[in-house]
């Protein structure tokens, strides 16, 4: 009896493992995050050698990048994946070099040789936003990247989206897959990357140690309910987003500041993401803070403005009307 029990728990873990999906079989690549990114300065001026970009070795074939603070307040990151026939690159920041190529100076070096020249390149972004697509231009004399757009007609050709925002897609690197998971909501055709290599998600926009600021409400949910979805029975160490915007405090910075001091670390957990879709459902439409980041619809807090003002306008017209009005009498 005891045989033929451990064979029935033998064949049924068997069953299971094999029912398993591949990525929660493999063990995701291991790797470090940075924690001493430039901090910019108050006076950017007097800074005898602020670096342009920085670049951090997650591991040997996953690299993240990031543009100064003194070259841009948005201080935007920028990832590079490896694969064994071509490499991914996630964004190209928000510096439009006009007399040189920083970013494609620093990124096709740690590119390695495929077949006797250097590897495929392929570009992709977050979503359109000009902070996220700068860089484009600087690869366009390179014929062996491909760059492809961020508006929907490019993403559907270049990524294979056939029913957007509800289908998501692989990008093949050669023994790395990446998934394109849309996500609308900050803008109208953000995407999420999920590398199973490594088990990162790259967020974007769309969630980052910072304002998630809100374009369309009911849009925004329904992407965290699809990315949740997603990425539930899947691994994710880190997510890690296009922006830090918080100080290791969980106070925001200034917007448009170019000083971080003691800021936090850029990766959010699994469970930040998680708890998105109930924060969404009770959000104000205006602001509302959480511990690792602030969800912000700015278009509704400035048409309060508006209204406010023009109420305000209104008050100060008719003061003045009864006051000419009384020293008329």
């Amino acid at each position: 009896m005891k045989i033929q029990t451990l064979v029935a728990a033998w064949l049924a873990t068997t069953l299971l493992l094999g029912a398993a999906p591949a990525y929660a079989q493999a063990t995701a690549a291991a790797g470090s995050l940075k924690t001493d990114w430039f901090e910019g300065a108050a006076d950017c001026s007097a800074v005898v050698s602020a670096p342009q970009i920085e670049v951090h070795a997650f591991n040997e074939t996953t690299y993240i990048l990031r543009q100064s603070l003194c070259s841009t307040f948005e201080a935007p990151f920028m990832y590079l994946l490896i694969g064994e026939d071509k490499a991914l690159l996630i964004d190209t920041g928000g510096v439009e070099a006009l007399s040189s190529t920083p970013l494609a100076d620093t990124v096709l070096p740690l590119l390695p040789q495929k077949d006797g020249s250097q590897m495929p390149l392929t570009i992709v972004h977050s979503h359109g936003h000009s902070d996220h697509k700068a860089g484009d231009a600087e690869f366009t004399a390179h014929p062996s990247v491909r760059v492809i757009g961020a508006q929907l007609d490019a993403l559907e050709a270049g990524l294979g989206f056939t029913d957007w925002p509800n289908d998501s897609t692989r990008i093949e690197l050669g023994g790395r897959t990446v998934h394109a998971v849309p996500t609308p909501g900050h803008h109208k055709t953000h995407v999420v990357y999920y590398d199973e290599a490594t088990a990162l998600a790259f967020t974007g926009d769309f969630l980052l140690p910072g304002r998630l600021i809100v374009e369309d409400t009911d849009t925004y949910l329904k992407s965290a309910e699809r990315l949740v979805a997603f990425l539930n029975d899947k691994p994710v160490p880190h997510i890690l987003g296009a922006h830090v915007e918080l100080d290791q405090a969980g106070a925001l910075y200034d917007f448009g500041s170019l000083h971080h001091p003691k800021e936090r670390g850029l990766a959010l957990g699994k469970d930040d993401l998680m708890a998105l879709p109930a924060r969404l459902k009770d959000f104000n439409g205006f602001y509302a803070p959480y511990p690792n980041y602030v969800i912000t619809h700015p278009m509704h807090m400035l048409m309060v403005v508006a209204a406010g003002a023009g109420i305000v306008l209104m008050l100060v017209i008719w003061g003045i009307v009864r006051f000419i009005r009384k020293r008329r009498g």
